[in-house]
């Protein structure tokens, strides 16, 4: 199966089901993401957040429905959707014993990236991840934010066009947390990128758009301030549509 990559919607989930035998992790989720967007993905924890990443870069096959990257299926299309995709996973595995200047070299070159391109993309990282201090460092010696720095590093670093997020400033201190969202709000000039967070705040300072699921299913999808229908209370509403109630 072959299709014509979209010029518009660069994440496209459609009817993304996920079932493991009868639990629901996720039931037709449907949506998708513009060029050049930057939208919040929100929903208490396991509420089918991160499967959804996963099956939108093709960790995880669907039970049901279909995932696009730029057009190109997910499923049918793997190494096309890949090059699009700069994916940050939740707690994302690091080989401990490498350094981040090895791991990520030795990550470019899987990638196939020329020797040029590699150097020029691996002094980006550095700067923007704020790896200078740790850059020759074990892996394993480094701090919980240090090693979602280089998470990060390794999902920027072939430049994709579509970043894929999960919880990126998970650990970090309030100075790196700030130095993550203004990242956050340089990329997505450029790129569409779909942000799952918990923090509220943070949605509001990058984010113009908001992806709300519950118990697998979408229940909000609309803008920042369809999150603030209480009393223009976010948290409020998040409340009224995850509670058990709302399921």
């Amino acid at each position: 199966m072959t299709s014509t990559p979209s010029p518009s919607s660069m994440i496209e989930a459609n009817g993304l089901s996920k079932f493991y035998g009868p639990f629901i992790a996720t039931q037709n989720v449907t949506f998708s993401v513009p060029r050049g967007q930057v939208a919040a993905f929100l929903g208490p924890n396991g509420a089918g957040k991160s499967t959804t990443m996963k099956l939108l870069t093709g960790f995880l096959s669907p039970s049901e429905g279909e995932a696009r990257i730029g057009g190109y299926s997910v499923s049918d299309q793997r190494i096309e959707a890949s090059r699009l995709i700069g994916y940050l996973p939740e707690n994302g595995p690091l080989y401990n014993d490498m350094t981040p200047m090895s791991l990520l070299k030795y990550m470019g070159q899987v990638r196939g990236m020329a020797s040029g391109k590699l150097s020029e993309r691996l002094d980006y990282v550095i700067e923007k991840c704020s790896l200078a201090d740790v850059w020759k460092k074990q892996i394993t010696k480094l701090s919980r934010g240090y090693r979602q720095r280089v998470g990060m590093a390794h999902a920027l670093l072939h430049d994709p066009q579509v970043l894929i997020l999960d919880e990126p400033t998970s650990g970090l201190d309030p100075n790196q947390t700030h130095e993550v969202r203004e990242l956050i709000q340089e990329l997505g000039k450029t790129k569409t990128i779909l942000l799952s967070t918990h923090i509220l705040p943070e949605v509001e300072a990058v984010c113009s758009r908001v992806i709300l699921i519950n118990r697998g299913r979408i229940v909000l999808d609309g803008g920042i301030d369809d999150l603030k229908q209480e009393d223009h209370d976010m948290e409020a509403t998040f409340r009224k549509l995850t509670s058990t109630a709302a399921a």
